[in-house]
């Protein structure tokens, strides 16, 4: 990783990126005390450790990596996505475009509303995603 997404990464940490990352940590949890949430689970975990470490990381659609389809990038993680976005998916985007909409209110806080805007995207449909550095 380089200097700059370090110093990045513990400058998001400390002024709020913890919280998020919390969020995705609990969705995790909630899903994962579920049997029927285990796949949502390990997802949410993934990108719980993404949010805690945005920078210098990117997440990508999962066929663009293997470069073939799977289950989570077919039909089934299209229904997987839409179960997500109704119990878990539109909480953690509205926190992510809240916190995004308090930090652009400076411009020093831009990159980090920046990241939040892509972590919303990511919380509205994380299924098919894989986490690659950037």
């Amino acid at each position: 990783m380089a200097p700059v997404s370090i110093l990045l990464n513990i400058i998001w940490i400390l002024i709020g990126g913890a919280w998020m990352a919390f969020g995705w940590l609990v969705a995790s949890i909630i899903m994962a005390l579920t049997i029927i949430g285990l796949p949502w689970a390990r997802a949410a975990f993934n990108i719980a450790i993404y949010t805690l470490l945005p920078f210098g990381s990117r997440a990508v659609s999962r066929d663009e990596v293997t470069g073939m389809g799977d289950i989570g990038t077919g039909p089934l993680g299209v229904i997987g996505n839409i179960i997500w976005l109704v119990l878990a998916g539109w909480w953690l985007a509205l926190g992510h475009l809240l916190t995004a909409v308090l930090f652009a209110i400076t411009i020093i806080g831009i990159p980090f509303a920046w990241a939040h805007l892509k972590l919303a995207g990511i919380a509205l449909w994380p299924i098919g995603k894989v986490i690659v550095p950037a």
